[in-house]
């Protein structure tokens, strides 16, 4: 290589020089590490011009010296290159390669690093740029999954009944609206434990959070995927069916929750059972009935279940009113545990 050929490899390594025949006598390091052992070589053997169109001869291209050219060289066709050509006093040229906007990709694709550019090449800046857009964005992405993540927990808390994990009453409201704005038929069932208040007395306040838990389970098992299931109370809970507003079915389904709550429970040796009350509310759909209105008749006829002596379901009248009182009946059964 020629002290003239080795300085240019030096300043401008994806360069190559061709003789006046348009034989390959040259080629800079950066151009030998992407295009292969290319000196000797006839230029057109492996280098397509792509834009300009119909350059395919040495004088045609003498032509666009100075200009910029769109190039594809054939041992590396997956790769794009821009280049650009000045001439030498024996009628050979010099031809600059480079790799525009692919740059990112070639550079993955080679294996290139900072040391097969020029110090000068703008390369080095565009590669920091892109490297640095990708750190960004990477660490926007990170960002956005911990914020979608904080959201939907934070969406979750706002939601849920942080003792039992049942919905809470914003959800049962939440999901109240959205079926009064729909034409979907669906049921509400007001549910509310009887001698709650012995257990908390009996056994203290982490004892009726136990109960709390334990029925909770309860109301868990008796809802489908797509039905709610929450606590909007001490011990008042309230469940939602969507789709469901067949009476039979709900005092059935009710009847089996009481009796699931009727079980006995053991506590610090001792046998404790409670009972709950349940009241039933229908909504067909294509009424001026408001959900507040469903409530409404829900807890009318819950508390028409209490007057009745507990433990049982009772299915709302749209006229039932509440009983002006209601006196509490035999308490829990509480015996010694053998």
């Amino acid at each position: 290589m020629s002290t003239q050929s080795a300085v240019l490899s030096s300043l401008r390594p994806m360069s190559l020089c061709v003789d006046a025949a348009g034989a390959i006598v040259s080629a800079g390091p950066t151009t030998r590490k992407v295009l292969g052992d290319i000196v000797g070589t006839p230029l057109f053997d492996m280098l397509d011009v792509s834009r300009p169109k119909g350059i395919a001869t040495l004088s045609a291209l003498r032509a666009q010296s100075g200009a910029k050219l769109h190039v594809r060289a054939r041992s590396a066709p997956e790769t794009p290159m821009v280049a650009q050509i000045a001439m030498d006093e024996a009628g050979g040229m010099v031809i600059d390669f480079g790799f525009g906007i692919g740059v990112a990709e070639a550079v993955r694709r080679h294996g290139l690093t900072a040391a097969d550019f020029s110090a000068t090449d703008l390369t080095l800046e565009i590669l920091f740029l892109i490297e640095a857009q990708q750190a960004a964005m990477a660490a926007s992405r990170k960002l956005n999954r911990r914020l979608h993540v904080a959201r939907l927990a934070a969406e979750t808390e706002a939601t849920t009944d942080g003792l039992t994990g049942l919905a809470n009453r914003r959800a049962a409201d939440l999901t109240l609206r959205t079926l009064e704005a729909g034409e979907t038929p669906f049921s509400l069932v007001h549910v509310d434990l009887d001698f709650f208040k012995q257990v908390n007395d009996r056994f203290g306040h982490r004892a009726g959070d136990t109960v709390l838990q334990d029925v909770a389970r309860d109301l868990t098992k008796a809802v489908r995927p797509g039905d709610l299931a929450a606590r909007i109370g001490g011990d008042e809970f309230l469940l939602v069916f969507p789709g469901l507003a067949d009476a039979d079915q709900l005092i059935r389904l009710c009847e089996r929750l009481i009796g699931r709550i009727e079980r006995e429970r053991r506590m610090n040796d001792r046998i404790y059972a409670i009972s709950a009350s349940a009241g039933i509310a229908l909504w067909h759909g294509g009424s001026d009935v408001s959900t507040e209105d469903l409530m409404g008749q829900a807890d009318r006829a819950l508390y028409a279940s209490k007057a009745a002596g507990r433990g049982r379901v009772t299915l709302a009248e749209p006229r039932c009113q509440p009983p002006p009182d209601v006196s509490p009946k035999a308490p829990g059964n509480f015996a010694d545990g053998s």
